[in-house]
């Protein structure tokens, strides 16, 4: 149970919270923060609910904290933004303890201090439920500098950031927990492998990484749209698309899968193609002018420190068109 008062636990988490940075004048710790914005912001609000969005059984408190605030920036990432503020709201249940709570905003502040983003303010509530509504501001120039949905024209190359599939493999590995499957996988890859390969798909499941940096960069490429993967490259490519009233001509060939996830495919005997639907990747999916895509590719590759694939072409028309079959996307 939570056996401080409020104001003690609050006392508690703001002595471990990281050093604010220029743009915040006043942090936690007064009826409201102050900042001092300069351009144009993007702000994006995030709930996730136990049993609906994680599973206390599955994550630790740590990482549970960590991909919440992963999550809310991603949306960040994915309108080329730079990292600014959030605002986090706890809802804590009676089995949740303090040093569970600590735990949760470490794994937070970890990736707050990590990616520039100053935890500036937030609230503690009594719950049923554990469950994080977190608020992220971010910044840029003017508004003209942010990448928004719509804006794909017909003729830009469709680009990928990093690589997909491993966030559902590693999500398979935690729920089945099927001996027949491990041991599948261990004999296909050899032990210690197949112990690496399983601890990098799980951690790309529990601790993905917002491309903060890759956005920027598209951004500044003249990416004319984008959208962050976390429902799945067949649905949010729709979205996109719906946004900008285009088609997006995919080849499902060209999508870079995890390795490690296409071994365990292989390894328990199933097709690769599910895992283009599982979501939760948190990649950016962009539309770029062809005359821009080398510089893209360049610019992600040294400031975000991942590759750029292009993976299909902007049509006109609506929706998505996949040679292969759209089933494979969804």
């Amino acid at each position: 149970m939570v056996r401080m008062g409020e104001f003690e636990l609050l006392g508690r988490i703001r002595e471990r919270l990281p050093a604010s940075g220029p743009r915040t004048h006043l942090g936690s710790g007064d009826d409201a923060a102050i900042t001092l914005p300069a351009g144009a912001t993007a702000t994006s609000v995030d709930a996730l609910v136990d049993g609906v969005h994680f599973r206390r059984d599955l994550a630790s408190p740590a990482q549970i904290g960590h991909k919440a605030l992963a999550t809310a920036l991603s949306d960040l990432a994915a309108m080329g933004a730079e990292a600014g503020e959030a605002y986090v709201v706890l809802g804590l249940p009676p089995d949740f303890g303090e040093e569970e709570c600590i735990e949760l905003l470490d794994g937070m502040a970890a990736l707050a201090a990590a990616t520039g983003t100053d935890l500036a303010g937030g609230d503690l509530t009594r719950s049923d439920q554990l469950f994080l509504a977190i608020t992220v501001v971010g910044h840029a120039p003017n508004p003209q500098a942010l990448v928004q949905r719509a804006g794909a024209r017909p003729g830009d190359a469709l680009v990928l950031t990093g690589e997909i599939g491993g966030a559902a493999a590693g999500l398979e590995l935690l729920k089945s927990r099927d001996p027949e499957a491990d041991f599948a996988f261990r004999g296909h890859m050899g032990h210690l492998k197949a112990k690496s390969a399983m601890e990098a798909l799980v951690e790309r499941q529990l601790g993905p990484t917002p491309r903060l940096a890759a956005g920027r960069a598209l951004a500044l490429a003249e990416a004319t749209a984008m959208i962050d993967l976390s429902d799945g490259l067949g649905a949010d490519a729709g979205h996109l698309a719906q946004a900008s009233g285009v088609k997006l001509e995919i080849e499902a060939a060209a999508v870079p899968l995890a390795p490690a996830a296409m071994a365990l495919s292989e390894a328990t005997g199933r097709e690769p193609w599910w895992l283009l639907g599982g979501g939760e990747d948190y990649e950016l999916l962009a539309c770029v002018p062809p005359a821009r895509l080398e510089q893209a590719t360049a610019e992600v590759l040294d400031k975000g420190g991942i590759p750029l694939t292009p993976v299909g072409e902007v049509r006109t028309g609506g929706g998505l068109l996949e040679p292969g079959g759209f089933d494979q996307l969804a």
